[in-house]
């Protein structure tokens, strides 16, 4: 592997070893191939390589606190940071992270942050995972038979398997098809519809997944997570 290898070789030991078991490492090798297939023919591919994994190298699969599950990168110049929903500060917050910020308003009382870094997040112990980890660019979905669905799903596995208990935060129909995989005697699991402008008004509004998160891990032993997000450094929020 040579597309993957530099973002692989930066992971917590606790995920190298789910990623290194022979099937799923021979999945990794079949999709390397395909992604430096696609980057020699002069496809755009979001993230950049060192940012494919950024979800896992934050926090070991034991110590998630809550998962929250996309569906692929943006697909937009600059946006794709490997963190599901999140964008560069300094980019424009996209729709459905926008729905997010307002939910979390009327949840929590937290106001809208004036930037979409979800680091701070991640840094807490939220999974922010996509299902497929990369996209090329203006194309959404167009990696999504690369074989990344089996990643992901060894992904959850390990954190269904070793966690202690934390949440899952299923929306749409793409997050709720994987909840199959969640031992839900142990973890808390909270479906809404999707945070996109074409559905949320459906029932994400009104979800309040924050709080429910809160309050499911205070109930069982383990710290809140702190929603509000500050100003990134440097910047002049």
């Amino acid at each position: 592997m040579h597309y993957l290898a530099p973002a692989l070789a930066t992971l917590p030991a606790a995920w190298q070893a789910v990623l290194q078991q022979p099937a799923m490492a021979a999945n990794l090798q079949h999709i390397d191939a395909k992604l430096a297939e696609r980057a020699a023919g002069g496809a755009v591919i979001y993230p950049p390589a060192s940012q494919i994994f950024h979800a896992l190298q934050h926090v070991d699969p034991a110590a998630v606190r809550v998962v929250i599950l996309g569906q692929d990168p943006y697909h937009g110049a600059g946006e794709a940071m490997g963190l599901s929903f999140s964008v560069p500060a300094g980019v424009k917050i996209p729709p459905s992270l926008r729905n997010m910020y307002k939910e979390l308003a009327s949840d929590l009382g937290i106001a809208p942050a004036s930037h979409g870094d979800l680091t701070h997040w991640a840094q807490q112990g939220v999974l922010l995972l996509n299902t497929s980890l990369t996209v090329e660019a203006d194309c959404a979905g167009s990696h999504g038979k690369f074989g990344w669905q089996a990643v992901t799903d060894a992904l959850i596995d390990a954190v269904n398997a070793h966690n202690p208990g934390c949440v899952f935060l299923l929306w749409g129909n793409w997050a709720q098809g994987k909840a199959g995989r969640i031992d839900a005697s142990r973890h808390g699991v909270f479906k809404a519809v999707h945070p996109s402008p074409l559905s949320a008004s459906r029932g994400f509004f009104g979800s309040r997944p924050f709080s429910q998160a809160n309050a499911w891990l205070q109930a069982h032993g383990r710290e809140a997570i702190d929603w509000a997000l500050p100003a990134p450094q440097g910047g002049l929020f």
